[in-house]
């Protein structure tokens, strides 16, 4: 059963190569960054003052009040709505800080590592796979259509130092497909990417471990160059397009494997991990494999094709506990087979698979019977995450 919703998309495409004009929106990137600076300066200093923090509308008025000024003459080669976005920006990080969702309050930005402004409604036309900005027309790779209207275009420049369009559009998508009535539980390890209930292990390519002595060799050519020079930049974009490169590749690899399981599954059963402290344990090899932005394409997948994707504590004693009897085992790292005095045999990973999907059917099955709501109406009212 299939059904229509409206959700806002993100669309990205590269800008075709051109010295001249590519300096255009470079100096706009530039400007925004001196926006950034600035007004970081000013809640700083108005809070030394006066104790207080001054508003997003303060900082839309006093924007556009400068930009009339000689002094900020500059501000001008950036689009007025623009200028008052790095403004929206400036208090979305304060927000947050506030909120402490961020330890940190907001930062000053090299103007070399301030990468992107954005238009929030108009300055720019969209003609095809052009694009006009202050009467400037850009070709871009349009490698797939939009299939929606554009409400904003963001300008963005990666490490490497290329150009791209993002466009966000809202449109509306068909949520749904032929059911196939099974989930399934999988295990996150690291010498199996995923393991599922039946057993199967999903193994990882691990990309940055295959390129890792280029990477060695591109940070040994960096870490020789002089600081500041021509052969010092050219070096740092090498080795940012390669890690662009590795970084593609392993998403790539994360939105193929998503497909081949909603593809066979209607829900999938995965263990919220602390993949923090993994991270302080095991380092390189965690972030190599992924598994946070391999569950966050995971679930955006699913949404699109109406499947399901459900997290259980992380915890849960999935790995210690048997599968068959319940009964707990003490098991070290190296211990990869549990033996049971039930007499069930088992690798580490299938038996904590079996325990995530028993965990997960047994929490989906106590949350309908509190709300009461129909599950496929509690599926497709799930919001997306872009």
């Amino acid at each position: 059963m299939s059904e229509a919703i409206t959700i806002y998309k993100a669309y990205k495409y590269r800008l075709y190569r051109c010295d001249q004009k590519d300096r255009k929106l470079r100096h706009k990137i530039f400007v925004a960054s001196t926006i950034w600076n600035h007004f970081i300066a000013l809640q700083r200093r108005t809070y030394q003052l006066t104790g207080k923090y001054i508003s997003l509308m303060q900082m839309n008025n006093h924007v556009l009040k400068l930009r009339k000024t000689q002094r900020f003459r500059l501000w001008k080669d950036l689009h007025s709505q623009a200028c008052q976005d790095v403004c929206y920006r400036i208090d979305e990080a304060y927000m947050r800080y506030f909120k402490k969702v961020v330890k940190g309050r907001p930062k000053f930005k090299k103007a070399r590592k301030y990468s992107s402004f954005t238009f929030p409604q108009s300055g720019y036309k969209v003609d095809d796979n052009t694009v006009t900005i202050d009467g400037t027309k850009y070709k871009f790779v349009k490698h797939r259509e939009m299939g929606g209207r554009i409400k904003a275009l963001t300008v963005k420049r990666d490490r490497v130092g290329r150009l791209w369009l993002c466009f966000r559009v809202k449109e509306d998508v068909v949520i749904g497909k032929a059911s196939t009535g099974k989930s399934g539980g999988f295990d996150f390890g690291l010498k199996t990417f995923l393991t599922d209930d039946e057993g199967r292990p999903y193994a990882s390519p691990q990309f940055f471990t295959q390129g890792i002595r280029k990477t060695l060799k591109l940070n040994r050519e960096l870490s020789r160059k002089m600081d500041g020079s021509k052969h010092r930049k050219r070096a740092r974009r090498a080795l940012a397009k390669h890690s662009a490169d590795v970084a593609n590749k392993r998403s790539e690899h994360h939105f193929q494997l998503a497909h081949r399981l909603c593809d066979e599954y209607d829900t999938l059963y995965f263990e919220d991990l602390n993949l923090s402290g993994m991270k302080a344990l095991w380092g390189r090899k965690v972030s190599d494999l992924g598994f946070a932005s391999f569950v966050s394409i995971l679930e955006w997948v699913a949404f699109k094709r109406g499947k399901r994707v459900v997290k259980i504590g992380r915890f849960a004693p999935t790995t210690k506990t048997c599968s068959g009897c319940g009964q707990r085992h003490h098991l070290t790292l190296r211990d990869r087979v549990l033996n049971c005095d039930c007499g069930l045999v088992i690798d580490r990973d299938h038996n904590a698979a079996i325990n995530i999907k028993t965990a997960g059917t047994s929490a989906v099955f106590q949350s309908v019977r509190k709300t009461k709501v129909p599950l496929r109406q509690r599926v497709d009212g799930r919001s997306p995450q872009l």
